[in-house]
């Protein structure tokens, strides 16, 4: 039967493979900005808030037209040792409270940062309360009305990674006590992984990669009350990847306006997406994910042999450019793609 269900996805990646569009002409790609690791968000006045790593600065970058243009870069602070690379970045969420950025040092500590009324940034709080625990520089962040959510990878107690997590509900100026969310009976999650994260009113998702008798498949928990406390972990997808080592992929969730939980992931270099709890679909080869989800439809991104491909409902695929680790998010009917590529962010609308 197994051997049936991958003829089978692999037939269907093939033909999804051949339902490719090439980007329209006046579709440009344009360079933000020097940097790596871009993390962007979107307010209800459909600005949109960029942050990413250059050396050890956190820089920010704002559009208000959509994506056609960034304002120049701002520095929101030097953090000595800044993770921003192989997944591992700055991240930003925004609340009622304002924008919140969160970055992590080689050390394994997270901090944040908040932007004021005026515009200033200001370093706000440690988010983990134990040294130096986040070793691994995976960090992910959301927020929602009041609240924001922090999740993970520590290594306190038995030095193997768990999933952690930590909430805020004054715009990242103090962080709750960390718990654990979710720890391997078989010692470790998947440590070369960076979980997911999403929020939407007291719901709250997060993702991860888990290794479990030799298998590397995403699971995720929910919380239904705004991450105080999380359900069992479930395995998404109906197949599993058994694999000694880490793929280095952890894959992206959204939730969307039924408040279903949508998820994209890379399993044997086949890109997947599934509505939590249902069946997988594939999508096509690649790997370096991620998942945007607006009026019920989802949005992909992916890349695939070093080109950057999106893909909308419609499963017609659009190679944007060159690079890696896109993300793709959905403003005013035009759906913005942003990547790095040789040090650069660059950005695309379709």
């Amino acid at each position: 039967m197994k051997t049936i269900v991958l003829i089978i996805s692999l037939i269907l990646v093939i033909f999804l493979e051949n339902c490719q569009n090439k980007l329209p002409d006046n579709k440009v790609e344009y360079v933000i900005a020097k940097g790596q690791m871009p993390n962007m968000v979107t307010d209800r006045f459909h600005t949109m808030h960029l942050v990413y790593g250059s050396g050890d600065s956190i820089m920010y970058s704002y559009s208000s037209d959509i994506g056609k243009t960034f304002s120049s870069p701002i520095l929101i602070s030097v953090l000595p040792k800044l993770v921003a690379s192989h997944t591992r970045g700055p991240q930003i969420a925004v609340t009622s409270e304002g924008l919140i950025v969160s970055a992590c040092n080689a050390l394994g500590d997270i901090f944040s940062f908040a932007k004021d009324q005026s515009g200033n940034w200001s370093r706000t709080a440690r988010v983990n309360d134990v040294d130096t625990v986040a070793k691994e520089g995976f960090v992910a962040l959301t927020g929602d009305g009041q609240n924001a959510f922090a999740t993970w990878l520590d290594l306190r107690g038995d030095r193997h990674n768990k999933i952690f997590g930590s909430r805020s509900s004054d715009g990242g100026k103090t962080w709750s006590k960390n718990y654990l969310i979710y720890a391997s009976p078989d010692s470790t999650v998947c440590e070369c992984c960076k979980p997911s994260v999403a929020m939407k009113g007291k719901e709250v998702y997060v993702m991860f990669r888990n290794w479990l008798n030799g298998d590397r498949d995403l699971y995720f928990v929910h919380s239904q009350d705004g991450g105080n406390s999380f359900g069992d972990a479930q395995k998404i997808g109906k197949e599993s990847w058994k694999l000694n080592g880490c793929p280095m992929d952890g894959g992206g969730l959204a939730i969307d306006k039924s408040d279903n939980l949508q998820t994209v992931w890379n399993r044997r270099g086949v890109i997947y997406a599934c509505e939590g709890g249902k069946e997988e679909k594939p999508l096509g080869r690649g790997r370096s994910c991620s998942i945007e989800t607006e009026n019920g439809k989802n949005i992909y991104t992916w890349v695939d042999n070093g080109n950057v491909v999106v893909m909308g409902s419609d499963f017609v695929k659009h190679r944007v450019g060159k690079g890696q680790l896109p993300l793709v998010r959905a403003v005013d009917s035009s759906i913005i793609c942003i990547w790095e590529n040789n040090g650069e962010i660059h950005r695309v609308i379709l």
